[in-house]
């Protein structure tokens, strides 16, 4: 008894649903790492907006270890600014770097989210393809056993 070659279609269509599933894990945790790093940036904007020259800080110095130290001047920051480039700013303009790359960080979240709804679109036709294929099928098997009865 054959299927019509229809299994193939949708061994085919099962496999392109499964990389549809897998790139939108990938882009929903390349989200959850932005969204992290936004979250460090508001930490770093909360900062420079509460502390003050001769303020103590806790400063990371790897391994999970900490020094405290006193904050000299508020008014020399330096803020990456990407590409292994960083720049030297007083408070106001560390803010503005800050906010610009978190307004970057959100642009790009945007951008993934909508990657994200065409793969869930691209997902739906699929499954939808595949459903007619296999309805497709039932009513073959359905016939040739009719036919093999009468």
């Amino acid at each position: 008894m054959s299927l019509g070659g229809g299994g193939g279609q949708l061994q085919e269509l099962a496999s392109q649903i499964e990389q549809l599933e897998q790139a939108q894990q990938a882009l929903r945790a390349e989200i959850e790492g932005l969204q992290s790093e936004q979250g460090d940036i508001s930490e770093a904007i909360d900062a420079i907006d509460h502390l003050e020259t001769g303020a103590t800080v806790q400063v990371p110095v790897g391994g999970g270890a900490y020094l405290r130290a006193e904050v000299e001047d508020m008014e020399e920051i330096i803020v990456e600014l990407g590409a292994d480039y960083a720049a030297e700013c007083d408070s106001e303009e560390a803010v503005e770097a800050l906010s610009s790359k978190q307004d970057a960080l959100d642009d790009r979240i945007e951008e993934i989210e909508a990657e994200i709804s065409n793969i869930e679109s691209e997902s739906k036709q699929l499954e939808e393809r595949a459903q007619q294929l296999q309805t497709q099928q039932m009513q073959q098997m359905q016939q040739q056993m009719q036919q093999e009865d009468e």
